[in-house]
């Protein structure tokens, strides 16, 4: 009997033995998983800091590792000669003319930009870097990633690329007419565009953005909406053009993406500059200043008008939110905007430009009444209904001072103002 007490009492505490290991063991597994845990946490949070690195900006795979892809290697000759693929150094050469200095057609930070013509008789515009920088490279990167994915009507095409010798060439499609600042002011104004071509021009680039932010699963943010971004071909097509700064979109779960501030000055979302973050919006933003532009005659920015005439944004919304918009319209177009056409015109610019994003138009609703706008413009009955007999607008009675605009003033003011962004001023 004695044994058989002694028995259980041995098996009871091999029993809480094994249960006191095994707790032993699982409060270690936990303790370390956590130890862990808050080991790798704060190098995950650092690495989601809003930092750029050369290739960050992209958001999708460097060139240099696109080794096996059709990128990386030389095309055979198809409809428009390299679609996409590298280009040799020796065919650019013979289609600048070894870039000859009166083939410029413009320039900017990343370098000089010469028409040419390929072997296969295709006109293109040929981006080169300044030899030896290395300035441009992440841009020069992302333009290939981005370019070589989309095609649009209303985006300008890739043709090629070449990196031979350190080089950084990107060869676009030509467009003939060029920027559609040039169409507005400058210093080589073309004829003057009409309303409707106006409104035509904005709705095509319109179309473009939209395509970019919608049709991927991210998205594309351009970045870089500006009026000597939006080029017109020959039959008055707008192309959204330059996609050096781009960035993928948010995931499906974020809401934005965090990443230093890039832009041009006059064009630059508010909620992005002082936040750094991202959002399809912030291009909403750009494109409400370039349909001021368009309705004005105007640079976004002119350091040489008054102080309340500067920013042509706060200029725009003070003259429409007091009622008076047709003051300040472009010269051009006295007689030919309709009343309600320019209403609705006002009224979209001014929602692009809203303070926080959250209030702003997607590009697919700012597409949706530009359009509206230019079926006020078609369908208005009589020339009576034009903005010059309604007296409210007139040569003499424009608030707008005449200017010429033979220098882009918006350029200087950004390397005045905001030395932060030149690095990214126009390529």
């Amino acid at each position: 009997m004695v044994n058989d007490v002694d028995n259980t009492k041995t098996v009871h505490r091999r029993r809480r033995q094994l249960w006191e290991l095994l707790c032993s063991i699982v409060g270690g597994i936990v303790v370390l998983f956590i130890a862990v845990t808050v080991f790798l946490l704060p190098t995950k949070c650092r690495k989601r800091e809003p930092k750029e690195s050369a290739a960050e900006s992209v958001g999708w795979t460097p060139l240099r590792m696109l080794g096996g892809s059709s990128l990386s290697r030389t095309s055979e000759h198809g409809s428009y000669g390299y679609l996409g693929m590298k280009i040799p150094f020796a065919d650019v050469q013979s289609a600048t003319n070894n870039f000859d200095r009166n083939l410029i057609i413009g320039y900017g930070g990343f370098g000089m930009v010469y028409k040419g013509v390929l072997r296969d008789n295709v006109k293109v515009a040929v981006k080169r870097g300044m030899p030896g920088s290395r300035q441009g490279l992440p841009e020069f990167h992302t333009e290939i990633s981005v370019l070589s994915k989309i095609r649009h009507r209303h985006l300008v095409s890739l043709v090629g690329f070449c990196e031979e010798n350190s080089e950084m060439i990107l060869v676009y499609e030509y467009v003939e007419k060029g920027p559609l600042k040039k169409h507005l002011y400058g210093s080589s104004p073309q004829s003057p565009l009409n309303w409707k071509q106006r409104l035509e021009i904005c709705i095509g680039a319109a179309r473009g953005l939209h395509y970019l932010h919608t049709g991927f699963a991210q998205g594309i943010i351009h970045r870089d909406i500006k009026s000597t971004n939006i080029l017109i071909d020959e039959d008055y097509v707008a192309k959204v053009a330059d996609f050096g700064l781009s960035r993928s979109g948010p995931c499906i779960n974020e809401t934005h993406v965090s990443t230093g501030v890039k832009g041009s000055f006059g064009y630059l979302d508010p909620e992005y500059y002082r936040r750094q973050q991202l959002t399809d919006k912030s291009d909403v933003y750009s494109f409400g200043v370039v349909l001021f532009e368009v309705l004005c005659g105007r640079p976004a920015v002119d350091p040489q008008l008054t102080r309340e005439q500067v920013n042509l944004a706060e200029w725009a919304i003070e003259w429409l939110q007091k009622g008076m918009l047709d003051h300040i319209v472009d010269p051009n177009l006295v007689g030919d905007i309709k009343p309600r056409s320019l209403k609705k015109f006002g009224e979209t610019a001014e929602k692009c430009l809203a303070e926080y994003g959250v209030d702003r138009p997607t590009m697919g609703d700012v597409l949706w009444n530009l359009e509206y706008a230019l079926q006020l413009q078609e369908s208005a009955s009589s020339a009576s209904e034009a903005v010059n007999e309604t007296t409210t607008i007139s040569p003499e009675n424009s608030r707008r001072l005449e200017r010429n605009y033979d220098n882009d003033y918006s350029d200087i003011s950004t390397s005045r103002v905001f030395s932060q962004l030149m690095n990214n001023e126009g390529r």
